[in-house]
């Protein structure tokens, strides 16, 4: 793979991103700042949705409902975060929840049920935005799924070794050139791309690429990518400009890491749940790490 470096974009940097820190005005109600649905949390594996939910509303959307992919949901109030509204998957996609962006795959499973799930969510998403993560790209690259997501805007949120199953690729040769590898994702699925690692690739369906420039290794710990999700779903969900949005949840992802990492917290020991409080501070004019 060769590197397109004209259509590189340029970095992502916080001055870039005006409508991640604009103030909201003194009439606006929850209604304002969208409603994210996430589909996952398959049996065992509840904590992903949960993580990725939890993030989705510090990150600003006015409200968030998780359908956890199982019979029933394992249970009936998150006790950290009780503004959430839970239900099983099948209840959440059989009603018209008014959701205004949507989150899928975190800790969905790679069964049949979470399949089929994600297969109607396709269908009835009616363009809202989506992002599809972790399992969910798993299931797009084996054939469980297919890229049958119709009209509106799609991210596509993959790590390395997943961005390699989606291209048939191994992940040193991902690694090898992460720009040309984003690009690709980019055309086969007609979607944005966040390439997940040190200098996150942001690719939009064009091919125009961007590098993140925040971020630490403090995130190497599981659940920090289902966190990134919630805050993708968030920021579309708030019908933020979509590249400002994109580009916007993966800056602030890392720089919420930073700045916990300047107050001592990590990056040894980091753990995913505490980045949506960070990122929430920043948002609201805190000072970046």
């Amino acid at each position: 793979m060769n590197t397109s470096a004209s259509r590189f974009a340029g970095e992502i940097r916080r001055d870039g991103l005006p409508a991640l820190f604009a103030v909201r005005g003194a009439d606006t109600h929850k209604g304002s700042f969208g409603t994210v649905g996430v589909v996952g949390g398959g049996r065992g594996m509840e904590g992903a949705a949960l993580l990725a939910a939890r993030a989705a509303l510090k990150t600003g959307a006015g409200k968030v409902l998780v359908g956890f992919a199982q019979d029933t949901a394992p249970l009936p109030c998150d006790p950290l975060q009780p503004e959430l509204m839970l239900r099983d998957a099948r209840s959440l996609l059989d009603t018209d929840w008014g959701v205004t962006a949507w989150v899928a795959g975190c800790g969905i499973g790679a069964g049949a049920g979470a399949a089929n799930a994600l297969s109607e969510l396709f269908v009835l998403r009616h363009r809202a935005p989506l992002v599809l993560d972790a399992d969910g790209l798993n299931l797009l690259a084996n054939g469980g799924i297919q890229p049958n997501w119709g009209d509106g805007p799609v991210v596509l949120t993959p790590h390395p070794a997943e961005a390699g199953r989606l291209l048939r690729q191994e992940t040193a040769r991902i690694q090898a050139d992460r720009p040309a590898a984003a690009q690709a994702l980019a055309r086969r699925f007609g979607a944005w791309v966040v390439l997940k690692g040190a200098g996150t690739v942001v690719c939009a369906p064009d091919g125009q690429w961007r590098r993140n420039t925040s971020g630490n290794p403090g995130l190497a710990t599981a659940g920090t990518g289902d966190v990134l999700a919630g805050m993708l779903g968030s920021l579309l969900a708030q019908r933020l400009p979509l590249d400002q949005a994109v580009a916007g949840a993966v800056w602030l992802h890392g720089a919420a890491a930073d700045a916990l990492v300047a107050r001592g917290i990590g990056p040894i020991g980091l753990t995913a749940g505490e980045l949506a409080d960070a990122a929430r501070g920043l948002r609201n004019g805190g000072p970046s790490a």
